[in-house]
């Protein structure tokens, strides 16, 4: 309907003498519906350039697109509102007709091609294999999977990717602290050692690095070594052997747990293959060449400052150790060089201080940086009780994301995750995740559809028959028609949650369509009307639980038909 309204006042703008260069046309929904189904601020915008009144403007475009005339099956009415603006109503043949789309698209109802013949990269969670993933990975990774989803949807050749890295210091203290408690296992009369601050003290055997990783699942590994290897693994030597067992079954309940949750990855990256491949070292030579690094107190600098930053930042540090921004910068070359017209990094908010960096360090290499999108998520506090949950990730007093799916199930994991957008704190409260009740959104949601695929089988008992044409053109009630206006507008939904990588907007729309359907169900009875009445309505009900699952669907949730 935009796109032949568009067309339709771009047509009087040019009787009334054309717009200026570079004016496009902004159409929103009104949030009353007395004002219309879609609103234009078109005379606004042009009062300048016609030097007249907005309402003057906008009554020349109303007699101007009256004498096109405008189609009367699609559009039923405009009027004049306010200051100017254009509000039109959408005819009644129109919203049939819309049904009827929505009822023959089906399960691809909400696909559109936006994207089509582009490449997109995801790339999410990126979690180092030191541990399980907790809650915060659980954000991280739900959100990635779901932008994934959306853009699949709009029409994107999508693939989802893991960055991480199994070098450096922190895979160290991993392999000795397995190697700490094997040497338990197999020694069980080894000498022990508190550690921890004073709120949280732990024993553990001698040796043990004092900045260890606690958690049970590192007691779990060294078991499983002892088990396997015996007692016979070498515990003096290189803790290599410790921190690869680590590893491996570190990475193991890591796709274990995205599997829960409906993640499958298309590709790891490993950040070592920049350094394999001397792609990092060769970053700094191209920077010393463009005079966009230095050396400067035993470190390798980014000019920075040349990008409007108050100050130069470290590439490598006096240690001869890479900061996060010379590989971060080496992985988004390579991203773009293989031909992604998108790429999409799903960061904390620990992040937005060092994104800015890679974006100008691949822009001085030459890449289009504006392919790459950062969306950055702010953390999660779980909730119990109105107070807080405290988490820790070293001192092993965390949640993982295993156990909040244990508790809450993982389909109201994911949603709660996607119920708020990813720029707000969220506050996960376990109580209300637990409640099945109109209170939890995600139950709301699931229990709509369910709802409506028990009106459909009660239908079919009482012999009412819902396949083949029906006369939509009945749906006349007020309830009907809001419906429907809800339930057409799925494409353009997608189609703005996919842009702005934000999937709470589907969450929000879906809530529209329940609340849409539960007002009709209430105004519009079903069985005990005349036949060819209840056989529409029947189709309509049809119609928004197939919205609600494609919706959910994109989410990644569930759509139970019985509750």
């Amino acid at each position: 309907m935009e796109d032949y309204l568009n067309d339709c006042i771009l047509k009087a703008l040019d009787a009334m003498g054309g717009a200026p260069d570079g004016f496009f046309l902004e159409f929103e929904q009104p949030a009353n519906p007395d004002h219309g189904d879609l609103s234009c601020n078109a005379a606004m915008q042009l009062a300048r350039h016609f030097r007249k009144s907005p309402r003057m403007i906008a009554e020349d475009i109303v007699g101007h697109l009256e004498s096109l005339p405008l189609d009367a099956s699609r559009i039923s009415a405009i009027e004049v509102a306010g200051p100017g603006f254009l509000n039109f109503r959408f005819a009644d043949a129109h919203l049939s007709d819309q049904l009827q789309q929505i009822i023959d698209a089906g399960e691809s109802f909400g696909k559109t091609t936006t994207g089509s013949g582009k490449k997109a990269l995801v790339e999410f969670v990126s979690a180092n294999p030191t541990g399980p993933l907790t809650v915060g990975h659980g954000r991280n990774a739900v959100l990635g999977d779901t932008i994934a989803n959306l853009l699949e949807w709009t029409g994107y050749d999508v693939d989802r990717e893991y960055y991480f890295n199994d070098a450096g210091r922190q895979m160290r203290v991993l392999g000795e602290s397995v190697r700490g408690r094997y040497m338990a296992v197999v020694n069980p009369d080894l000498p022990t050692k508190e550690i921890g601050d004073e709120g949280h003290k732990t024993v553990v055997p001698e040796p043990f690095p004092e900045d260890g990783y606690l958690g049970d699942y590192i007691e779990d590994i060294a078991r499983e070594l002892s088990q396997s290897a015996g007692s016979d693994l070498d515990v003096d030597g290189d803790v290599d052997v410790f921190k690869k067992a680590a590893e491996k079954q570190i990475f193991a309940d890591i796709e274990g747990t995205l599997k829960r949750l409906g993640i499958h990855m298309d590709s790891f990256f490993n950040e070592r293959t920049l350094y394999d491949s001397n792609r990092v070292w060769e970053i700094i030579e191209s920077f010393r060449e463009k005079d966009l690094a230095y050396d400067k107190d035993n470190a390798v600098w980014f000019r920075t400052t040349q990008f409007g930053k108050e100050q130069d930042t470290v590439l490598v540090k006096s240690t001869g150790e890479p900061t996060y921004r010379l590989p971060d910068i080496g992985y988004h070359a390579d991203k773009l060089d293989r031909g992604y017209d998108l790429c999409v990094d799903v960061f904390g908010a620990d992040h937005i201080a060092t994104f800015p960096d890679v974006l100008d360090g691949i822009r001085s290499l030459g890449y289009d940086a504006d392919k790459v999108d950062v969306v950055i998520y702010q953390f999660v506090t779980l909730i119990r009780g109105g107070e807080p949950v405290k988490m820790s990730t070293r001192k092993a007093t965390y949640v993982t994301l295993d156990e909040l799916m244990d508790e809450v199930g993982d389909d109201v994991t994911r949603y709660f995750f996607l119920m708020r957008s990813s720029n707000t704190h969220l506050e996960f409260d376990l109580d209300l995740a637990k409640e099945a009740s109109d209170k939890n959104p995600v139950f709301y949601l699931q229990y709509a559809h369910a709802r409506i695929c028990s009106i459909l089988r009660k239908a079919s008992e009482t012999g009412l028959d819902v396949s083949g044409s029906a006369n939509l053109s009945l749906l006349e009630h007020p309830a009907e028609q809001s419906l429907i206006k809800v339930m057409m507008d799925l494409p353009d939904a997608m189609d703005r949650a996919a842009a702005s990588k934000e999937p709470h907007r589907i969450s929000n729309y879906l809530r529209d369509v329940a609340v849409a359907f539960t007002q009709f169900y209430g105004n519009c009875r079903i069985i005990g009307e005349a036949d060819e009445l209840a056989k529409a309505r029947l189709q309509l009900a049809g119609a928004a639980r197939q919205i609600l699952k494609n919706g959910l669907c994109v989410l990644g949730i569930g759509a139970p038909e019985r509750m």
